[in-house]
């Protein structure tokens, strides 16, 4: 059995449903296809929420009123008989009226606010598993609510997937396609959750682990992972093979083809993720497994949005336990540190999430010095096959990086990795030079 996912922009328009049946139906595979909500859905859902908590439920009322329009549109064009459009149709208002219902709620709280967030992928499922309905094929829609939940950390039970979808394809494990939602899932009270923007690729990649599926297939609108930004480098290419580690390190850091915690359930169980394109399906795209080529670097990729630290010991020398009460803290306010650098009696570390920050800094302030932290930073992340016995590989990343200010490096936590830290007005142009120095491709 194999796990195929699609994204927004791979469902947002009815002839792409059509392609999508298409594509699944092209080989014999048994498939479980994983759907997120139609794109711009699940912003669109957001903005209704954020009226709902201001207490505007009028202007809710008419966004919601304006997204139902664009759902009606499509379900027309979406279906090819009377009956397939009468169930569409149904779809629709059944959902939008579970909708509209969430308006009448004082006060509008959070877990109302996760439950009309769901509703884009309960909506692109059911659409979808009526349209191949419609189609003849042989089709069945597996709600994720039934065998997707989180612990009280947020984090993923996959014992319990593992169990309960067992049990649901003993049931229905007969049919060729089993249709279900990403990004949807069960809490431990039993409301409807999420799996965090993104999340359906996790989806996918809890559900290939689960079931040990021969190959995990995220299609998107681009044909595999990139060497570099796209949107930034003019000249890019396809990246055919990653390891897990190559891959989860870009993510991490910033390609945002793959959501960063896809490859985790993946790599656990050794199933391979293929990355296609629904825009170019024939496109090779990119396979990422246990083993890839020996190419020394293989992508670049930057994460903005960071803030630098620079913490010093109140003591000069020897200041043993140091470290420890410094991350106690972090750890104290669930902070995630991405890059560390030290010496005898300073730190100095990156964070991307910064709610906390005030009380953290108050609270190192007991026992260290603080400088005024920097903002707007940004990592560029080089990734790669960096083994002990590759000569020059650091100066090569630097020469490229010649004339730009660093603030930190990271090299050595990893064999694939090399993190560098600077100012975010120099990222476009650090990416280019990387991409000239590193792989030879010049703007034209």
């Amino acid at each position: 059995m194999q796990v195929w996912k699609f994204g927004g922009t791979s469902v947002g328009k009815p002839e792409r449903m059509h392609s999508i049946r298409n594509l699944i139906t092209s080989d014999d595979h048994q498939k479980i296809v994983v759907l997120s909500a139609l794109s711009g859905t699940t912003n669109a859902l957001l903005s209704i929420a954020d009226s709902l908590k201001s207490d505007q439920p009028d202007e809710a009322g008419e966004k919601i009123e304006h997204l139902k329009a664009h759902y009606d549109s499509f379900v027309r064009e979406l279906y090819k008989t009377s009956d397939g459009l009468t169930k569409g149709q149904k779809i629709v208002e059944n959902e939008f009226s579970f909708i509209r219902s969430l308006t009448r709620i004082r006060p509008f709280t959070l877990k109302q606010e996760k439950e009309l967030v769901a509703e884009g992928e309960l909506l692109s499922t059911q659409m979808f598993q009526a349209y191949l309905e419609e189609a003849d094929e042989d089709a069945i829609l597996l709600p994720a609510l039934e065998f997707m939940r989180v612990d009280a950390d947020g984090e993923p039970e996959l014992d319990y997937t593992e169990r309960k979808l067992r049990e649901l394809l003993r049931a229905h494990g007969a049919r060729k396609i089993i249709v279900t939602q990403g990004f949807i899932c069960r809490n431990p009270r039993g409301e409807v959750d999420n799996l965090k923007r993104g999340g359906s690729d996790y989806t996918a990649s809890l559900i290939g682990g689960a079931i040990r599926a021969d190959e995990i297939q995220i299609w998107t609108d681009i044909d595999g992972m990139h060497n570099n930004d796209p949107r930034i480098v003019k000249k890019t290419f396809p990246i055919r093979a990653l390891t897990f580690e190559e891959a989860a390190e870009l993510a991490y850091f910033g390609a945002k083809i793959l959501h960063p915690s896809t490859i985790t359930p993946a790599k656990m169980f050794g199933v391979p993720v293929r990355l296609k394109n629904t825009m170019d399906p024939q496109a090779e795209g990119t396979l990422i497994a246990s083993k890839t080529s020996d190419q020394v670097f293989k992508a670049v990729a930057a994460k903005d949005g960071i803030t630098a630290l620079y913490i010093h010991s109140l003591r000069m020398l020897n200041a043993y336990g140091f470290l420890r009460r410094i991350f106690e803290v972090f750890e104290k306010y669930k902070t995630p540190v991405d890059l560390i650098a030290t010496s005898e009696v300073s730190v100095s570390v990156t964070i991307d999430k910064t709610d906390n920050l005030p009380e953290l800094m108050a609270e190192l302030r007991t026992f260290c010095d603080l400088e005024e932290p920097d903002y707007d930073q940004t990592i560029v992340c080089i990734v790669g096959n960096f083994s002990a016995d590759h000569a020059g590989i650091a100066l090569q990343v630097l020469k490229a990086l010649e004339g730009i200010p660093i603030r930190m490096i990271s090299y050595g936590g990893t064999e694939h990795n090399i993190s560098l830290l600077m100012h975010g007005r120099y990222k476009a142009e650090a990416l280019n030079a990387l991409n000239e120095g590193l792989f030879n491709l010049v703007e034209a």
